[in-house]
């Protein structure tokens, strides 16, 4: 069933620069969906598209989540679906300490239910806990992507939108951090996923779609996407590009999208 269809969506900025043409997804509920692309390609515009935080975008085109249409509609109404974005940035509060940052992730909540979703958090990510005094800006780039990701769940997302979230971390964090979205997302939460690192990615992704020039060339599944000659040359640096005798690079194959 899906939770998220997207249905050929124009982006456009100062309503004459298109930063998505035609974009189409279609995310199943319980899955995990990535979008790559390189640097300029419409990622970060996609998921800010769907979170409304792009004012009266995207110009054509449908969205709708869980059955209801929600292209244009305030980022507040977006939110109280259970939309959770979490940017490049982490959007955390610097100046606040750990544990105060998730307090804002428990905003609102009245259920009985806070405590075990707090140490749900602490289970995922122990380093949080020993933090929980220190500020947010003194934790290096990983624990800032924990808290953020932790401060998310907190909100429980029926659909997790991350955005990068292993830009600027060493790849043995960047292993745990998707460690902990596959995690996640087998305790029923539907995560999109905006990443460059296609290897992390695919690894624990279902489905998912190339952008490039704020178009989809490619998509299908994780495994599809992965076995892609174009992919594996451009992305994931194993494909058979061609080389002199010496083994120097002579060009770049063309692509076939």
């Amino acid at each position: 069933m899906s939770l998220l269809t997207v249905s050929n969506i124009e982006t456009l900025y100062f309503d004459r620069i298109y930063a998505l043409r035609g974009v189409s997804i279609e995310v199943r509920e319980g899955t995990i969906f990535t979008v790559l692309g390189p640097n300029g390609a419409g990622k970060t515009t996609l998921l800010k598209t769907i979170a409304g935080l792009i004012k009266d975008q995207p110009k054509k085109g449908t969205i709708e989540f869980d059955g209801r249409r929600i292209e244009r509609w305030s980022a507040e109404r977006v939110a109280a679906l259970g939309i959770v974005y979490v940017p490049e940035d982490r959007g955390l509060f610097r100046e606040l300490t750990v544990a105060e940052n998730l307090e804002l992730g428990l905003w609102g909540r009245r259920d009985n239910s806070i405590a075990r979703d707090l140490e749900a958090v602490f289970r995922m990510f122990p380093v949080l806990r020993e933090r929980s005094r220190q500020q947010a800006e003194s934790l290096s780039g990983g624990e800032q992507q924990m808290l953020s990701i932790g401060r998310a769940m907190l909100r429980r997302p029926r659909l997790l939108m991350l955005d990068e979230p292993s830009h600027g971390l060493t790849p043995q964090i960047a292993t745990m951090v998707y460690d902990a979205l596959a995690t996640i997302s087998m305790t029923g939460s539907t995560i999109l996923l905006v990443e460059q690192n296609a290897r992390l990615a695919l690894r624990v992704a279902h489905e998912g779609i190339i952008l490039e020039a704020g178009r989809v060339v490619l998509q299908g599944t994780a495994q599809e996407i992965g076995q892609n000659d174009d992919v594996r040359d451009l992305y994931l640096g194993v494909g058979e590009p061609g080389t002199s005798a010496t083994g120097w690079r002579l060009y770049r194959k063309r692509r076939r999208w």
